[in-house]
C-alpha cells in the first residue's frame, strides 16, 4: 500500500516535471499524454501493479480522434476570417493537413473516414508522426531521457507501460487530461500565426475540445424511443426541454461514446451536472444501453459516434472505482446524493475482467 502511494506521488511529480522540463515545440506530446490516459481508462486492468501493452496502432487512432476537431478552420471574431490554427511554430502539422484534406472531401465524421479510401494514408501519417516524434521524445526531460512511463525500446509495434503506471493514469485521469489540455491550449495561443485569429476573448477551449452538439441531436430521437418517452433519471414523461446527457460526464471523460448517452429533462441534466449518477441509475444504464439495446444503439448511432459497449463498460468501471477511492458523492436526484463509499459497487478486478471479456453485464449488489 505504501509503495503504491509513493508511486502515485512520483507519478504526479513526473507529470509536473514533464510539462515544465520537456521540450514542446509542437502539440503532439500533449496529444500523446491525453491518448495514453484515455487508453488506460478504456481497457480493464488485471491488477493495480500490472503492466499495460499498448499497440502503436491504437495510439495512432487516438491521435486522429483528438486532432479531428482541430482540423476544422477556426472562425475568427477578430478578423471575420476562417483559417486552420497551427499546432507548431513552423509548417502546419502533417496530421492536421491530412485531416483537413479529408474534411474538404466531404468526410464529416470519424466513422466515414474509417470507411473511406482516405483512412489508410491518414492512419499512416498519424503513425509515422507518432514514431518519429512524440513517442520517443515525450520522456526527455531537461535533454535527458527519463523513462518513468514506459521503456524506450524503439518498437515499431507497441509500448509497454511500466508496472503500476496504467493504474496511476486511471487514478489521476482527470488531472492528467486537464493539464494536457491546458498546456496544449497555451501552446496554440503562443504561436504567432494563431494570435491574430484567436484574439483576447475566444471560446478556443470549446472549439478544440468540446463535443459536437449537432451530432448529439442525432442521438435524441433514438434515446427517447428506447426510453419509451420517459426521462432516464426521474422516469417521468419527457417534454420539449429534453436534452442528451453524457451518463459518465463529459467533464470526466471527454470522448463521445454512443452507449454513454441518455435522454433527460433539462432540469434533471442540469441538476446532475458533472456528478456521477447514483448506483440505481448506473444499474438502469447498464441494462438499458449495454444489455437490452446495445446492438440497437450501435446500429442507429455508429454513423455519428464511436459505439463500443465494452469500452463504455470499462470507462464506467474506472469512473466509479475512482469515485469510491475518493469517497465522492453520487447524484440521486435534485439536492439528493449518496456516498460512493457507502454502496457496494465493485467486483474484484479479475472477475470484472472475465465479465468484460465475455461481454456480460455487471450488476452490482
Amino acid at each position: 500500500m505504501i509503495g503504491a502511494m509513493q508511486q502515485q506521488l512520483d507519478f504526479i511529480a513526473y507529470i509536473q516535471r514533464m510539462l515544465v522540463e520537456g521540450d514542446f515545440s509542437a502539440t503532439y506530446k500533449f496529444a500523446l499524454l491525453h491518448a495514453l490516459a484515455d487508453v488506460c481508462v478504456e481497457q480493464p486492468l488485471i491488477s493495480d501493479q500490472a503492466e499495460l501493452k499498448i499497440d502503436l496502432a491504437t495510439l495512432a487512432d487516438k491521435l486522429i480522434e483528438l486532432y479531428w476537431h482541430h482540423a476544422v478552420p477556426f472562425a475568427s471574431e477578430q478578423t471575420g476570417e476562417s483559417a486552420l490554427l497551427k499546432q507548431n511554430s513552423g509548417a502546419q502539422s502533417k496530421v492536421i493537413s491530412v485531416l483537413y484534406e479529408c474534411q474538404q472531401n466531404n468526410i464529416r465524421n470519424l466513422r466515414a473516414l474509417k470507411q473511406s479510401t482516405f483512412y489508410k494514408p491518414t492512419f499512416n501519417a498519424a503513425l509515422a508522426t507518432l514514431k518519429t516524434g512524440p513517442l520517443w521524445r515525450l520522456q526527455i526531460l531537461a535533454k535527458q531521457a527519463e523513462c518513468f512511463l514506459y521503456p524506450h525500446t524503439n518498437s515499431t509495434k507497441y509500448i509497454t507501460l511500466n508496472a503500476g503506471i496504467a493504474s496511476c493514469f486511471r487514478r489521476f485521469y482527470d488531472l492528467v487530461v486537464y493539464l494536457a489540455k491546458n498546456a496544449w491550449l497555451q501552446k496554440i495561443q503562443s504561436i504567432k500565426h494563431n494570435q491574430a485569429l484567436i484574439g483576447p476573448q475566444s471560446q478556443l477551449h470549446d472549439f478544440l475540445f468540446g463535443f459536437d452538439r449537432n451530432a448529439l441531436s442525432k442521438a435524441k430521437p433514438v434515446l427517447i424511443e428506447l426510453q419509451h418517452g420517459n426521462c432516464f433519471y426521474c422516469q417521468k414523461p419527457l417534454n420539449n426541454k429534453t436534452e442528451v446527457d453524457h451518463f459518465i460526464p463529459f467533464a470526466r471523460y471527454a470522448n463521445d461514446l454512443g452507449h454513454n448517452f441518455v435522454a433527460a429533462h433539462s432540469t434533471c441534466n442540469n441538476s446532475k451536472r458533472d456528478f456521477l449518477a447514483a448506483q440505481l441509475h448506473r444499474e438502469r444504464w447498464q441494462e438499458q444501453n449495454l444489455v437490452l439495446n446495445s446492438q440497437h444503439i450501435t446500429r442507429e448511432l455508429s454513423d455519428y459516434f464511436n459505439c463500443d459497449a465494452d469500452k463504455s463498460r470499462s470507462v464506467s468501471y474506472w469512473a466509479y472505482q475512482v469515485a469510491q477511492a475518493n469517497s465522492a458523492k453520487l447524484w440521486l436526484a435534485k439536492d439528493s446524493f449518496e456516498h460512493a463509499a457507502d454502496v457496494g459497487l465493485y467486483l474484484n478486478s479479475n472477475a470484472e475482467l472475465s465479465l468484460v471479456a465475455e461481454g456480460k453485464p455487471r450488476y452490482d449488489a
